[in-house]
């Protein structure tokens, strides 16, 4: 009797906790670009990229508070019903604020190229060259329908670079496993202005900002 007060007693304690650290977290914020709004033109506009971010990336974060904060309430209640309710809510704007702070770090003033050291020489590897590469990511990226994600991700399992798609903003990681190292958003609020509904000629401009020294610290970061 008094092993099993005990236990119900560790199993409260460990509840109280957990609820304390959800209730006390920070709030999400939107981050600041690492650049101005139109440091990526003539590629990227500047109107383009204030909506995107100040607008679109800004509701995303407001909107993934919201989620966690009745989600804290459904946890503290013990209504599972309302916690599974919450859950698309949760991964779609979870999803737009991860997927958008990794694309701002993605691009980058006076970038575009091609890669050097370890980062290239495994796109070589698993894609025979950078031309294969850019060819692979381009084509999947124009073949989302409607709105998603074009990656480069990296399989720790398989110790390899993998090309996929991710459907509105569903997260790479929480997703595939893959962890992202590139993503090209290809909603058409991150073109549309510029670009009308020509993705390819979007997709064709933006490898002209893609901040490799970005993607290749990923890539490090991952293999540790």
């Amino acid at each position: 009797m008094l092993g099993r007060l005990a236990s119900r007693g560790r199993s409260c304690t460990k509840l109280i906790a957990a609820l304390g650290c959800l209730a006390s977290r920070q709030k999400h914020t939107l981050p600041d670009l690492p650049y101005d709004y139109g440091a990526l033109e003539p590629h990227i506009n500047a109107e383009i990229m204030q909506l995107h971010h100040s607008k679109h990336h800004a509701t995303y974060v407001n909107n993934l508070n919201v989620a966690e904060e009745k989600y804290k309430e459904a946890l503290a209640k013990g209504d599972v019903t309302a916690q599974v309710s919450l859950q698309p809510a949760l991964k779609f704007n979870g999803g737009g604020h991860i997927n958008h702070t990794i694309f701002w770090t993605n691009l980058s003033p006076n970038a575009g190229g091609e890669p050097q050291g370890e980062l290239m020489e495994a796109i070589k590897r698993d894609f025979g060259s950078f031309g294969n590469f850019k060819e692979k990511l381009t084509a999947v990226s124009v073949g989302v329908q409607g709105s998603g994600w074009g990656w480069l991700g990296f399989n720790q399992d398989q110790g390899r670079l993998q090309v996929t798609a991710c459907y509105n903003q569903d997260p790479l990681q929480g997703t595939t496993g893959l962890i992202p190292l590139l993503g090209i958003d290809v909603w058409e609020h991150a073109y549309y202005l510029q670009y009308k509904n020509v993705r390819p000629d979007y997709l064709k401009a933006i490898w002209n900002v893609i901040n490799w020294e970005n993607v290749s610290a990923r890539y490090t970061a991952c293999k540790k």
